[in-house]
C-alpha cells in the first residue's frame, strides 16, 4: 500500500494563511467568500473569513460534508402549503420510506438533454422518480425534470435547477451559521469537472442565481485543487532560471466521474508598482482528461448487479417466483440495496470484506444476508482497470509530456481510496513513489475554491499572488456567413481562460455569428451573437469618402474569466481618411466617438494587447487603437449582474474609460495633417443557445415564486415546531413551580389550585386535540399558563433584587455625604495654610471668594450626622436639615461678606436630589413593609436602580470638575515657583537704602492686613469687600 509523501514546507503555509488574515481590507470585517465544491455524492464548503484562514463549513450535525441528497417528506398533519425538505444524512435516511420523493445525485442530470445516456442510467438506478421531459424556453428542447410524487398533478415538475438552488441554499444557510452574527457569506467560486459543457456550465449559474449565491467565478476541480496546493507549499528554486518550473497531475475520482488534471508551477518576477518587481506563482493547466461516468457510483453498481443476482436466486424469492426486472423496478428494493452497496464500498476500502443484512427486502416474508470480499469486489471490477488509466494517459499526451515529466501524481476524491484503483494508477506511472496523497481527498477543491474566491474579492488581499489559468476543456469556433457559410476554430483546448482573439471580417452588412464547443466530433452551436449598427455605420463611413475596399471590420473575442466560455468584447469597423476628404463631418464622427489620428502622439494611452496569441489563429490586429464596446452596446451571456458579476464590472468599466477617453479626445487632440484612422464602434446583443438557454421570464417568475413559497412553508412549519416545543417544555418548568417553596410562599392556595388544574388540561390537550394545533393555538395555551405563573416568578425575584439594589442606594447617598464633606475640608485647610505663613491679604481675599457659603453649613451639619445611628432598612438622616443650616449659614455670611462662591449651585442640586430621593425611599418603604408576600411589590429594584444611578452621576459630575480646578492649581503653584528671583538681588544691591524704607512699608501693609483679616474673620467688621481692597 502506497505512503503519504508530503514535502518538506516549512513556515510557508503558516506566513500565507497570516497574510490573508493580517491583510484583509477593512470591508472583509462584514464579509466571508465561498468555496463550494458541487460534487456527485457530497457537496463541501470551504470559507475564508476576517480573522482566519481557510476552513470547512461544517453541517446543521457538525459534519465536514454535506450529502448531495433533497428530500420531499409528506406531512401528516397538513400543516404547510408544500412538503417538508430535508438536506444531507436526513434526506437520505428516506430514501427507502419515500423514494419517489429522495433526489440524490441531482449533478449528473445538470444541463443534459431528456433521452440521453445520462438521463437513462439516472432512471435505471433510481426507479421510485417520476423524470419528464421540461421545454423551458419555447425551443423545443427539452431537458429534465423531475415529478414530486407526494404533490403529483397539482405542481408542475421541478428542473434539476429549482431542485440544485434548495441544496444550495442550504449550503447559504451553514455558512451563515459558521461565521459571525453580522457577516455576511454569500460570495462563492463553484467547482466543475473539466468536461462540463456550456449547457451544465450555465445550468450551475442559474443554479446559484435562484439560491442567492453571488456567483464570483467557476472553477475546475483539478485547478481549484492545484491552488490548495501550490498555496500552502514553497517551490525553491523556480525562479532562479528561466523555464524552471515543477508539474503535477491532478488525479480526481469522485462519485459520479474521473478526470485528469496536467498542472505546470512556476515563479516569476514581475514588474511591480514604481521602480520595483515582485515575484508572482503561476498556475497553469497545460493537459486534460476525463471520463464521464468512471467513479465510485460505477463501482456501487458491480456491487448492486451481483447483489440482485444473488437476492433472485436465494430461496425465498424462487418460492415467490420473482424475475430480476421486478426487483430493479421495485423502487424500496432498489433504494435499500443502493445504500448497502455504497457502504459495502467504503468498508471494502479498509477492510477485506464486509457483509449486509435485509429483512423484509421486497417481500415482508424475505430475509437477505450478503457477504463480499476485496477479492471478490476486485474481480467484479476488472472491466474498469483500463478506464481506471486512461485518463491519465491521456492527460499527459495533450500536455504532450510523458510519465518521467512528471513530478507526481497527486490524488483527489474518495473513490481513490480504493485500493486497486491505487494498483492501477501505480502501475500506469510504474513507480508508488509518485502516486500521493499529500492533499486532502475530500477537501481540498474546496479550500482551493475558496482561496480563488478570496483572490478575486476586493474584501482581502493576499501577499503571495497565484496566477491561475484553467483551460476551457473545449476548443471553440465560431460561425458566418458572408456570402458564403464560414468556419474558424479560435480557441484550442490548451488555450488559456482569458485569452483574446481579434478576428477580421469582410462583412459590411448586419450578420450573425454564432460560437461553437467542440464536443465528441460535433460542432455544437453554444452562443448567437447579432449586430446592431454594422450597416449603418459602413453606410457612414462611405458617406465621408471611405471605399468599400478600405472599410474594416474586426471583433476582439474573450474566454470569459468568469466560466471560460466565449463571448464577444468589444467590435468596431474604421477606415483611413485624408483630411482634405473628410472635412467637418468627419471631425464631427471623430468628436463623438473619441477617436483621433491613427499616428500615435505623445501623452497617448498604450491600447491593450491581446493576451495570449494562439498559433491557430491565422489573423492579427493592425489597427492603430482599440475601442470597446460601451456599457449599453455589449451584451453578456446572462441577464442577471447578480449570476456574472465579473463580467458586468468589467462592460461598465469598458463604457466609463471610452467616454473619458472620448471627452479628452474632442477636446485636446489638434487637427490631423496626415492620414488617420477613423473607427466606429459596433453595438451587438448575445444570447445563449442549447440547453444552457435560460428559462423565459414566465417560467422564471413561477421558479422564484415557488421556490419563495417553499421557505415560506418551511418557516411556518418550524415556527409551529417551536412553539410546540415551548409550550411542551412550560408545562412541565411549571410542575416544579408548584413543588418550589418560594413559588408556593409568593402565591396564594387559590391561585394554586387553578395552576394545577390548568397544567392538567394543557397536558391532556398536547396529546389529543393539540397534535393538528396550529402555531396561534400553542402560543395562546402558552400565554394563559404565564399569566398565572409569571407574577409569582416576578415577585419572588424583586424579593431578591431590591435588598441588593437599595445597598447600592445606600453606598452613593454615603459617597455623596462623603464628597461634601471632602471639599468642605480642603477649603479649610487652604484657609489655615494661608493664615500660618506671611499674612497675605490678597491671597485670603481670593480664597474667601472661591468658597462658598454652603461649604460651611454642610460641615457641621456632616459632623453632627455622622454621630447619629439609622436602621438598615432607613437612610442616614438629612445633613441640610433647616436648623442646623440656618445658623451656620449667617456666621460663614458675616465672615466672607456674603460673596457669591463657584460649586454653590452643584451643591444645592445635590441636596435636592438627596432630598428627593430619600423622601421618595422613605415613603415607597412604608409602604412595602405594608404588605403580603403574595401581593403586587410597590418598591421596585428597577427604581430604586434608577435613583442610585442618578446620585453617582451627580457626585462624579462635582468630582471631575473639582478634579480639573485641582490640577489647574497646582499648574499655576508650579508655575510660580519657577519664577527667577536674580533680578530683584541685583536691584536690592544697588538701592539698599530704598530696599529698608520698602521693607519696612511692606511690614506695615501686612501688619495692616492681618488685623483687618482677622477683624472680618471674627463678624467685627461690616466692610464690604472693595473697602478692605482700598484699605490695602
Amino acid at each position: 500500500m502506497l505512503q503519504p509523501r508530503r514535502r518538506s514546507i516549512g513556515l510557508l503555509p503558516l506566513l500565507f494563511l497570516l497574510a490573508v488574515v493580517l491583510l484583509s481590507t477593512t470591508a472583509s470585517a462584514a464579509t466571508a467568500v465561498l468555496g463550494i465544491d458541487l460534487g456527485t455524492e457530497y457537496i463541501k464548503v470551504g470559507h475564508i473569513k476576517h480573522g482566519s484562514g481557510k476552513d470547512v463549513v461544517l453541517t446543521k450535525d457538525s459534519r465536514r460534508k454535506e450529502a448531495s441528497t433533497l428530500a420531499f417528506k409528506p406531512s401528516k398533519s397538513g400543516h404547510g402549503d408544500f412538503p417538508e425538505r430535508l438536506y444531507g444524512a436526513d434526506a437520505v435516511a428516506l430514501s427507502a420510506r419515500f423514494p419517489g420523493d429522495v433526489y440524490p445525485n441531482l449533478k449528473t442530470l445538470l444541463g443534459i438533454k431528456f433521452g440521453s445516456d445520462a438521463q437513462s442510467t439516472y432512471s435505471k438506478n433510481y426507479p421510485g422518480l417520476r423524470l419528464e421531459a421540461m421545454d423551458r424556453d419555447g425551443s423545443g428542447l427539452s431537458t429534465v425534470g423531475i415529478r414530486s410524487e407526494t404533490l403529483g398533478e397539482k405542481e408542475q415538475p421541478f428542473s434539476i435547477e429549482e431542485l440544485l438552488a434548495m441544496e444550495l441554499k442550504n449550503v447559504l444557510a451553514n455558512a451563515k451559521a459558521a461565521v459571525p452574527k453580522g457577516m455576511t457569506a454569500k460570495d462563492a467560486v463553484i467547482t466543475y469537472p473539466a468536461f462540463y459543457t456550456a449547457d451544465e456550465k450555465r445550468a450551475v449559474e442559474l443554479a446559484a442565481e435562484l439560491a442567492g449565491v453571488r456567483v464570483l467565478g467557476l472553477l475546475t476541480d483539478g485547478a481549484a485543487v492545484a491552488v490548495d496546493y501550490g498555496s500552502s507549499r514553497a517551490f525553491p528554486g523556480l525562479g532562479e532560471s528561466v523555464g524552471k518550473h515543477e508539474t503535477h497531475v491532478i488525479y480526481d475520482m469522485g462519485a459520479g466521474s474521473t478526470t485528469a488534471t496536467v498542472v505546470k508551477f512556476s515563479e516569476k518576477e514581475v514588474k511591480d508598482i514604481g521602480k520595483f518587481n515582485k515575484t508572482v506563482q503561476e498556475i497553469l493547466v497545460i493537459g486534460t482528461a476525463w471520463d464521464r461516468t468512471l467513479g465510485g457510483d460505477a463501482f456501487n453498481q458491480v456491487i448492486v448487479e451481483d447483489m440482485i443476482s444473488k437476492l433472485v436466486g436465494s430461496k425465498g424469492m424462487q418460492a415467490l417466483d420473482v424475475q430480476t426486472s421486478q426487483i430493479r423496478h421495485h423502487a424500496k428494493t432498489m433504494a435499500k440495496i443502493w445504500k448497502e452497496a455504497e457502504r459495502m464500498r467504503h468498508m471494502l476500502s479498509a477492510n477485506t470484506e464486509t457483509s449486509a443484512s435485509f429483512e423484509g427486502l421486497y417481500h415482508e416474508d424475505v430475509t437477505f444476508k450478503y457477504k463480499i470480499t476485496r477479492a471478490d469486489f476486485e474481480k467484479l471490477t476488472t472491466e474498469f482497470a483500463d478506464r481506471t488509466r486512461s485518463p491519465l494517459i491521456q492527460a499527459l499526451e495533450a500536455a504532450h509530456l510523458s510519465v518521467e515529466d512528471v513530478e507526481s501524481v497527486i490524488l483527489h476524491g474518495g473513490a481513490t481510496r480504493t485500493p486497486f484503483v491505487q494498483k492501477q494508477l501505480e502501475a500506469a506511472v510504474g513507480t508508488a513513489d509518485k502516486v500521493r496523497t499529500n492533499v486532502n481527498a475530500d477537501e481540498s477543491a474546496c479550500l482551493g475554491a475558496s482561496m480563488k474566491a478570496a483572490m478575486i474579492s476586493p474584501a482581502f488581499k493576499i501577499t503571495k499572488e497565484l496566477r491561475v489559468y484553467d483551460s476551457p476543456g473545449y476548443a471553440v469556433g465560431i460561425k458566418w456567413t458572408d456570402g458564403k457559410e464560414r468556419s474558424q476554430r479560435i480557441f484550442t483546448t490548451s488555450s488559456k481562460i482569458g485569452s483574446e482573439k481579434v478576428l477580421p471580417f469582410k462583412n459590411q452588412e448586419d450578420f450573425t455569428l454564432q460560437f461553437y464547443q467542440s464536443r465528441d466530433g460535433a460542432e455544437v452551436p453554444i452562443t448567437q451573437v447579432d449586430m446592431l449598427n454594422l450597416t449603418a455605420s459602413v453606410a457612414q463611413l462611405k458617406d465621408k469618402g471611405c471605399g468599400a475596399a478600405n472599410i474594416s471590420t474586426k471583433f476582439t473575442a474573450l474566454l470569459s474569466n468568469f466560466d471560460g466560455l466565449p463571448q464577444i468584447l468589444n467590435g468596431s469597423v474604421s477606415c483611413e481618411v485624408e483630411p482634405a476628404k473628410e472635412g467637418s463631418l468627419v471631425d464631427g464622427v471623430k468628436g463623438l466617438f473619441g477617436f483621433g489620428s491613427g499616428s500615435k502622439k505623445d501623452g497617448d494611452q498604450e491600447p491593450l494587447k491581446p493576451k495570449e496569441s494562439d498559433s491557430t489563429s491565422s489573423t492579427t490586429s493592425t489597427e492603430s487603437s482599440t475601442i470597446e464596446l460601451d456599457e449599453s452596446s455589449t451584451s453578456s451571456l446572462f441577464s442577471d449582474e447578480s449570476a456574472s458579476p465579473s463580467r458586468s464590472t468589467a462592460s461598465t468599466t469598458s463604457a466609463s474609460s471610452s467616454s473619458k477617453t472620448s471627452g479628452k479626445s474632442s477636446a485636446k487632440t489638434p487637427a490631423p495633417t496626415g492620414p488617420y484612422t477613423v473607427t466606429i464602434p459596433i453595438a451587438v446583443t448575445a444570447k445563449n443557445l442549447g440547453l444552457g438557454a435560460l428559462p423565459n421570464e414566465a417560467s422564471m417568475r413561477s421558479i422564484k415564486a415557488r421556490l419563495k413559497a417553499f421557505d415560506g412553508s418551511d418557516r411556518a412549519r418550524l415556527d409551529r415546531a417551536e412553539a410546540l416545543n415551548n409550550l411542551e417544555a412550560y408545562t412541565y418548568r411549571a410542575r416544579d413551580h408548584l413543588q418550589d417553596d418560594d413559588f408556593l410562599e409568593h402565591t396564594t392556595e387559590e391561585a394554586q389550585t387553578i395552576l394545577a388544574e390548568k397544567l392538567s388540561a394543557a397536558s391532556d390537550w398536547l396529546y389529543e386535540d393539540g397534535l393538528n394545533a396550529n402555531t396561534a393555538e400553542y402560543k395562546a395555551k402558552l400565554d394563559g399558563l404565564k399569566n398565572l405563573t409569571e407574577p409569582v416568578l416576578f415577585r419572588i425575584k424583586e424579593g431578591k433584587d431590591r435588598p441588593q439594589a437599595m445597598d447600592r442606594l445606600r453606598g452613593v447617598l454615603k459617597k455623596m455625604d462623603e464628597t461634601i464633606a471632602k471639599i468642605i475640608r480642603d477649603v479649610v485647610e487652604g484657609i489655615k495654610r494661608q493664615q500660618q505663613e506671611d499674612f497675605d491679604h490678597e491671597s485670603l481675599l481670593r480664597v474667601l471668594e472661591t468658597s462658598t457659603i454652603d461649604w460651611f453649613a454642610s460641615s457641621s451639619s456632616t459632623e453632627e450626622a455622622s454621630t447619629s445611628t439609622s436602621t438598615p432598612d432607613d437612610l442616614d438622616g438629612d445633613p441640610y436639615s433647616s436648623a442646623s443650616t440656618a445658623t451656620s449659614s449667617t456666621a460663614a455670611a458675616a465672615a466672607t461678606d456674603e460673596v457669591d462662591m463657584p460649586y454653590s449651585k452643584d451643591l444645592e442640586d445635590l441636596k435636592r436630589i438627596r432630598n428627593e430621593t430619600q423622601a421618595w425611599y422613605q415613603e415607597h418603604l412604608k409602604m412595602q413593609k405594608d404588605l403580603k408576600p403574595t401581593d403586587e411589590p410597590t418598591f421596585l429594584s428597577k427604581d430604586v436602580w434608577v435613583y442610585a444611578q442618578q446620585v453617582s452621576d451627580e457626585v462624579r459630575k462635582i468630582e471631575t470638575r473639582i478634579e480639573k480646578a485641582e490640577k489647574r492649581r497646582k499648574a499655576k503653584e508650579a508655575a510660580k515657583k519657577k519664577e527667577p528671583s536674580s533680578s530683584k538681588s541685583r536691584k536690592a544691591s544697588k538701592n539698599g537704602s530704598s530696599t529698608s524704607s520698602t521693607s519696612a512699608t511692606g511690614k506695615k501693609a501686612t501688619d495692616t492686613s492681618s488685623k483687618t483679616t482677622t477683624s472680618s474673620s471674627n463678624g467685627a467688621s461690616e466692610s464690604t469687600s472693595s473697602s478692605r481692597k482700598d484699605e490695602l
